[in-house]
């Protein structure tokens, strides 16, 4: 029986398997064997969840400022 993928549940981006926030350890293995040989383009991927995610955090939150998503969405991924 095939396993759940570790995706995003919007409007919260936790992730649907395990709860936490997403990209969570496994979204983030899976993510990096999609894009083994394309760092701009994960990183580009990254960039525009990033962008979805943080209006559909200032939707849940109105009024508030959403904290920083970089380290969360792209920071993990940058050539090291």
């Amino acid at each position: 029986m095939p396993r759940p993928p570790h995706s995003p549940l919007r409007p919260s981006w936790r992730c649907r398997v395990c709860g936490i926030r997403w990209p969570c350890s496994a979204a983030k293995l899976r993510l990096l064997g999609e894009y083994r040989e394309d760092r701009p383009g994960l990183l580009a991927h990254l960039a525009a969840l990033q962008q979805t995610a943080a209006a559909d955090l200032t939707t849940l939150n109105p009024g508030s400022t959403p904290p920083d998503l970089t380290p969360r969405f792209v920071g993990w991924a940058e050539a090291r």
